[in-house]
C-alpha cells in the first residue's frame, strides 16, 4: 500500500508524537509499503539516511509552537491509499479535513491525546475543540487511541465510544524490543557524566519546551529535594531539551539539589537505549490529561526499569500499580518522593519490577504486533472503502 503520514513534529524533534510516528513508519517499511511523512520543515534533517521510508518537508506559512500552517499538504496527498493523521496537528489537520471533501481517499487519525492549552490559550483550544475537533472525528473514517482507558475519560472522544464504537480502535504504541533491552550500565556513560558508580539513579526522558509543560519536571525535582537528605548516594538524570530548561535548572539550584541534578539536553535515538540502562529508577510525573499513554514509560519498561508514574488516564494502562512500578497522585511531590524512596530502600522489589515490566512489554507493546494491527487496520478501511 501507498501510504501518507502527516505529523507535526518528527524526529530529530525529541517528542513522544513524532517517535510513535518513526516507529510505525519505520516498521510498515519493512512489511514493504511505501511509506512517506509529511511534516513542517523544522531546521533539521531526519538524522538516519538507511531507512526505507521517505520523508517530505512542508514549508508553513505560519508558526507557533509545533502549529504549522501547511496548505502545500494538500496538493501532495494525491494517489495515496491511506492518510493517516497524528492528531492534534494545528494547521496541518485542517488542511487534511478540506482535502477529505474533496478526494475519496481514506482518512485514520490517530488521537495522541487532547488539544488543551494553559492559562490565556486555553479559550482557543475549547473553541477549537468543541467545533473543528468534532467535525474532522465525523468525517474520517477510523480513530485510533493508544487506550480505551484514555478515550473514556476524553470529553471529547467518550461521546464517540457511546455513539458509534465501531469507529474507535484501541492500538498501544510499541517499541523495538531488540533495541530496547536491559543490560549493564554503560561505564563509558557514567564517567562521561561524572556520575558515581555507587549512586542510584532515577531518570526522566521528555521534551522541555512549552508544548511540554504537562511533564511536570519541577514536582520530580521538589520530591527529589525531599529524598535528597535520607539517600545521598542518588542522582537524577533529566533528558530533554526546550525553553524551560534553564527555568528548571534555576529551580534545581533554589532546591539545592543542582549538584545532584544532571540535564543532559536531547540524547541521539540511537544511544537513548544505554541511557535508559544507567538507570535505577524511571519517573513520568504528568500533571494532566495531556499525557495520553507515555510512550517513554513502555522504552524503560523494555529495558527492565521500575516505574513510577501520575495515574492518569492511558498512562495507568501502562503501568500497573505494584506490579511494574507505582501510580502516584499527578501534583503530589510529596507522594512521589515516598514512591521513590520504597524503590530506592528495596533492591528486590525494583528487580522484580522490572522484570514484571519487560515481560508486559513483550507481550503487549512489542512494535512489529502493534504494526501488524495497524496493517490490518489500514487492509480492512481501504477494502470497506472500495466497496
Amino acid at each position: 500500500m501507498k501510504i501518507a503520514h502527516i505529523v507535526s513534529t518528527f524526529p530529530p524533534y525529541f517528542g513522544g508524537m513524532g517517535n510513535v510516528c518513526f516507529n510505525q513508519v519505520k516498521e510498515l517499511a519493512k512489511l514493504g509499503h511505501d511509506v512517506t511523512v509529511f511534516t513542517p520543515w523544522r531546521g533539521e534533517r531526519f538524522p538516519f539516511q538507511n531507512e526505507n521510508f521517505k520523508i517530505h518537508y512542508l514549508w508553513p506559512l505560519l508558526r507557533y509552537g509545533n502549529a504549522a500552517l501547511v496548505p502545500e499538504i494538500f496538493i501532495h496527498l494525491e494517489n495515496f491509499d491511506i492518510i493517516h493523521l497524528h492528531y492534534p496537528f494545528i494547521g496541518g489537520a485542517e488542511i487534511i479535513f478540506f482535502k477529505k471533501i474533496f478526494s475519496l481517499t481514506p482518512v485514520i487519525l490517530q488521537y495522541q491525546m487532547d488539544f488543551a492549552l494553559p492559562g490565556f490559550f486555553r479559550l482557543f483550544s475549547s473553541i477549537y475543540n468543541r467545533s473543528f475537533n468534532w467535525w474532522i472525528m465525523e468525517k474520517v473514517e477510523k480513530i485510533i487511541v493508544s487506550s480505551y482507558d484514555y478515550a473514556k475519560e476524553s470529553k471529547y472522544l467518550s461521546y464517540l465510544l457511546e455513539e458509534n464504537k465501531e469507529k474507535v480502535v484501541e492500538i498501544p504504541h510499541g517499541v523495538d524490543l531488540e533495541f530496547f533491552k536491559p543490560d549493564k550500565k554503560n561505564k563509558k556513560l557514567l564517567k562521561k557524566y561524572n556520575l558515581p558508580t555507587k549512586d542510584k539513579i532515577i531518570l526522566f526522558v521528555g521534551t522541555l519546551d512549552r508544548a511540554h509543560y504537562f511533564k511536570g519536571v519541577d514536582i520530580l525535582l521538589e520530591a527529589f529535594s525531599r529524598i535528597n537528605n535520607s539517600f545521598p548516594l542518588t542522582s537524577l538524570i533529566i533528558i530533554g531539551e526546550g525553553e524551560l530548561k534553564l527555568k528548571y535548572e534555576k529551580l534545581a539550584g533554589k532546591l539545592k539539589i543542582i549538584n545532584k541534578v544532571k540535564f543532559l539536553g536531547k540524547i541521539p535515538q540511537e544511544e537513548m537505549s544505554d541511557h535508559y540502562n544507567l538507570a535505577d529508577i524511571f519517573v513520568l510525573p504528568s500533571i494532566n490529561h495531556n499525557e495520553s499513554f507515555g510512550l517513554v514509560l513502555v522504552e524503560a519498561m523494555a529495558c527492565g526499569k521500575p516505574c513510577i508514574a501520575s495515574n492518569l488516564a492511558g498512562v495507568r494502562t501502562v503501568v500497573d500499580n505494584n506490579k511494574t512500578g507505582f501510580l502516584v497522585k499527578p501534583n503530589q511531590p510529596k507522594d512521589l518522593a515516598e514512591k521513590i524512596e520504597i524503590l530506592l530502600a528495596n533492591d528486590d522489589l525494583a528487580k522484580k519490577m522490572g522484570e514484571i515490566g519487560r515481560k508486559k512489554v513483550e507481550e503487549k507493546y512489542s512494535l512489529k504486533n502493534v504494526v501488524k494491527k495497524l496493517e490490518e487496520l489500514y487492509k480492512n478501511v481501504k477494502s470497506s472503502f472500495a466497496r
